[in-house]
């Protein structure tokens, strides 16, 4: 057990962590909502090769990579799609940004926070703070500014952005840089063991299961 007071910084994780979130990107209707949104923007794509073509793409992506654990960005991919599907003249790079948001917006079945997380942040404002996340920025600051959440941090980092994603240490590397702190002064809270407690407590840092530190920190 670490003593709160030699923690100087922590790095949280988003979802499952501060965001309580359901999503069914496999449904179809989700879908179907998207293919009939892009028809107003210039792309015919009927849903169900939307939804086999997109998630072609994301492995094929992720595949050609070469990382260990890699990320994409959701935006290229709708942007590829859209791009190969246009009726007419697009910009296919920001349709692809739409076009993310709106796929969101369709596969959401939940949003909120949790509150026990926001107790542990108030608790603790007098240090810095970030977000290590798994997820995509087109999408994902929005809803932690929607949430209210993403001006208490210092600085978000999203997989997005790197190109690979928790558990490669990288990314947490990444964060103490930009925290300017030792490993041992820092603490990890996360809601999955193999991504945010394994690998900071690797690299020296302290870790702990987003439910401990309800109990222990807030």
């Amino acid at each position: 057990m670490f003593e709160d007071h030699q923690i100087k910084g922590m790095i949280f994780d988003c979802y499952g962590t501060l965001i309580d979130i359901n999503t069914d990107e496999q449904s179809r209707d989700t879908h179907d909502m998207l293919s009939k949104w892009l028809q107003y923007h210039g792309v015919k794509i009927d849903p169900d090769l939307l939804k086999e073509t997109y998630f072609d793409k994301v492995k094929a992506k992720m595949k050609a990579s070469g990382e260990k654990c890699p990320e994409i960005k959701i935006e290229e991919i709708f942007a590829e799609i859209c791009e190969e599907n246009s009726i007419w003249d697009i910009n296919s790079l920001n349709l692809g940004i739409e076009a993310s948001r709106v796929f969101r917006s369709a596969s959401l079945r939940r949003l909120e926070i949790f509150q026990q997380s926001v107790a542990v942040i108030v608790k603790h404002f007098y240090m810095p703070m970030c977000v290590v996340s798994n997820g995509q920025r087109v999408f994902s600051e929005q809803e932690l500014r929607f949430l209210g959440l993403y001006d208490h941090f210092d600085f978000v980092i999203f997989s997005s952005d790197m190109g690979y994603k928790k558990p490669d240490h990288r990314l947490f590397k990444h964060a103490l840089e930009r925290l300017e702190l030792e490993p041992h002064e820092v603490l990890s809270l996360g809601d999955t063991i193999e991504n945010d407690v394994i690998p900071p407590q690797e690299l020296g840092m302290k870790a702990m299961h987003i439910k401990d530190a309800w109990k222990l920190l807030s």
